[in-house]
């Protein structure tokens, strides 16, 4: 089951003041950028965050799963929880980069 667009928007509005927010649809799925950095994978309507030692004590407690086939195992992050989502974007921010910029191909 693919997420829906009332789903991520959702997502997007429960951290709305955490950054600059906004989604791109990746292969079917979403990630969604804060101030530009890819902060929060969404699968199947599921937040996944990557396993970091800076979300140790935040996530703790946190179900663990796949957001899909062949990828490494990530917390989920319940994003009804907005102090804890807030908690999470402010521990990822400062150890995120930023994306690099893509190489435009070259036409001879």
């Amino acid at each position: 089951m693919a997420t829906t667009v009332d789903f991520i928007e959702y997502v997007c509005g429960q951290i709305e003041g955490a950054g600059a927010v906004r989604y791109k649809k990746m292969f079917g799925e979403y990630m969604v950028y804060v101030d530009d950095k890819p902060i929060l994978l969404v699968c199947d309507n599921t937040v996944f965050v990557k396993i970091l030692p800076c979300l140790e004590g935040l996530m703790a407690e946190a179900d663990k799963g796949y957001p899909y086939d062949g990828a490494k195992e990530h917390c989920v992050l319940d994003v009804d929880d907005r102090e804890l989502a807030f908690a999470v974007i402010a521990a990822l921010l400062p150890v995120t980069p930023l994306p690099k910029p893509r190489k435009k191909g070259v036409n001879s």
